[in-house]
């Protein structure tokens, strides 16, 4: 009757075609005999629900091939020792896909944390690389415009100290030439009044009528002798004040100058230090970045085969963990229908007896 009336029910219920139930059915009779029959029956409906459900083809293909198994049982063999070997082979297919997926999800963890670890510690070294060379490169730029600045100096001071030398040149050549002529002025003063005071100082009659006017011209005299003198001394001192001057002056100039030369051999030395710091340090980051280039790159390459899943992993390890539950329920269904068999054929073998 059930062979009759629901073979039709039984393919929209399942999911079956005609060829795929007949298993239910005898050769002879259509009818099922045994409850190994249903045994079979009911393994097969529940890894074929168990397909639907988690929409997996493999299982609604195993299903099929459960079917087909019993159907070719031959008479007298054990009548669930081939379906069982079927889900045995899916259920050990599903734990290996399982390990597999695993030891996939492990590498892609392991592969993935390194990467972004290697991605963050290239990332501050370029951070740092690229501080570092603003910071240079700014103090260079700071040293070489206080180098240029001091040799601006140094080239002000050589022009002034030349212009000073010049002007001393000049000043030290007129006082030479200044104080010779009162020198020689001076002489001819003291000659010309010697001569007159030896003149009036002999007895004559003569020299008693000229008394005034030799007291007038020895005084005018003595008073030229005396601006004479008093200019050359004047000059003298002069020229000595402002050779002192001079002198210092100079020397406080060679002291800057010195010191400026100091300045600019350091600080010439100090930013050549720096350019080549940050040619270096460019280098090391353009060497970085080509490191952070290669890990993003293989970043990309594990997001497709790590991330850009359908199906997350814990979604597919919850399904396939489901579909291993399903398939070890029907095979605990055939494993309790073979004992029952066992049970009974033995008890059939003692009445028997």
């Amino acid at each position: 009757m059930i062979a009759e009336a629901s073979s039709g029910a039984d393919s929209l219920a399942y999911g079956l075609d005609q060829e795929q139930v007949s298993f239910l059915q005898s050769s002879s009779d259509n009818s099922l005999h045994t409850t190994a029959d249903l045994a079979n029956f009911e393994a097969v409906r529940l890894v074929r629900d168990l397909g639907r459900k988690t929409h997996d083809p493999a299982l609604t293909q195993l299903a099929a091939r459960m079917a087909s198994a019993i159907r070719g049982a031959k008479a007298g063999a054990d009548p669930f020792a081939k379906v069982k070997e079927l889900i045995k082979s899916m259920i050990e297919t599903l734990l290996n896909d399982a390990q597999a997926d695993a030891s996939h999800k492990a590498y892609c963890d392991k592969e993935l944390g390194e990467s972004a670890n290697k991605k963050a510690e290239k990332s501050a070294t370029i951070d740092k690389l690229s501080t570092a060379i603003d910071s240079m490169s700014s103090k260079s730029a700071q040293l070489k415009e206080q180098a240029a600045k001091l040799q601006k100096e140094l080239a002000d001071l050589g022009r002034s100290q030349g212009e000073m030398n010049a002007i001393r040149s000049e000043e030290k050549a007129t006082f030479r030439t200044n104080k010779a002529e009162m020198e020689e002025g001076v002489t001819g003063i003291k000659a010309a009044l010697k001569v007159l005071r030896d003149y009036y100082a002999k007895d004559g009659a003569a020299h008693d009528t000229a008394d005034g006017a030799s007291s007038g011209i020895v005084s005018m005299l003595e008073v030229v002798e005396s601006d004479f003198t008093k200019g050359l001394s004047e000059m003298t001192v002069t020229e000595q004040t402002s050779q002192r001057d001079f002198d210092r002056e100079t020397q406080s100039n060679k002291i800057s100058q010195a010191t400026k030369e100091s300045s600019v051999k350091y600080k010439t030395k100090e930013f050549k230090g720096l350019d080549k710091s940050v040619a270096e340090t460019k280098s090391d980051r353009s060497t970085t970045q080509e490191e952070l280039d290669a890990v993003m790159q293989y970043l990309g390459k594990l997001d497709d085969i790590c991330i850009a899943k359908a199906e997350p992993f814990g979604e597919r390890k919850r399904r396939r963990e489901e579909e291993i539950s399903g398939l070890k329920e029907a095979l605990n269904i055939l494993n309790g229908e073979a004992v029952l068999l066992q049970r009974q054929a033995g008890l059939r073998g003692t009445h028997r007896h």
